[in-house]
């Protein structure tokens, strides 16, 4: 994804549920495919790549909106009556 700012520029960010699922599923799974939260997943990949990583620098200043995300996809799971862990 480096690199292709101008490429990934023709698409918008939809900012809709199916896109706050696949990040809910992706924040909520860790390495080894075990269940885990949000912040434990993001804590994870800061430490897997390191301080200086530009991995961790995106991943900080995405955060609150991962977080976000995934706050909102299992409230619509509990709507839904599924159970969240």
């Amino acid at each position: 994804m480096r690199g292709c700012s101008a490429e990934l520029a023709r698409w918008v960010d939809e900012q809709t549920p199916l896109r706050d699922a696949l990040w809910w599923a992706d924040m909520t799974t860790g390495p080894d495919g075990d269940t885990t939260g949000v912040r434990e997943r993001i804590a994870e990949i800061q430490a897997r790549y390191g301080p200086e990583d530009l991995v961790t620098f995106f991943i900080r200043q995405a955060e609150p909106e991962l977080v976000a995300a995934v706050e909102r996809t299992e409230a619509r799971l509990r709507a839904a009556g599924i159970e969240v862990r």
